[in-house]
């Protein structure tokens, strides 16, 4: 993977987690919390494609579609677990 490919891919996960932001709210500890987690499915999507060998929407050196898809379902975990409210009782 190129520099010029993990920027863009760094952009695009940041893009998708600040678009779930803007979307469902949240203050800063949500944001950074959307951040990592994007990332984090990106770049295991596209870890993933990788060693599979899988061909789904791939930009260059970039497996784009799982990336997205590793991001996209990492963020809504994230989000399922954010709604998430502890009894303390």
């Amino acid at each position: 993977m190129t520099f010029p490919a993990i920027v863009f891919s760094f952009f695009v996960a940041t893009l998708l987690a600040s678009l779930l932001h803007l979307w469902r709210g949240g203050g800063l500890f949500k944001l950074i919390w959307y951040l990592i987690l994007s990332w984090i499915g990106f770049f295991g999507g596209h870890l993933l494609a990788g060693s599979l060998s899988w061909k789904f929407l791939d930009v260059g050196t970039i497996h784009f579609g799982m990336g997205l898809l590793g991001s996209i379902a990492f963020l809504a975990v994230g989000y399922w677990l954010g709604q998430l409210e502890l009894d303390e009782k």
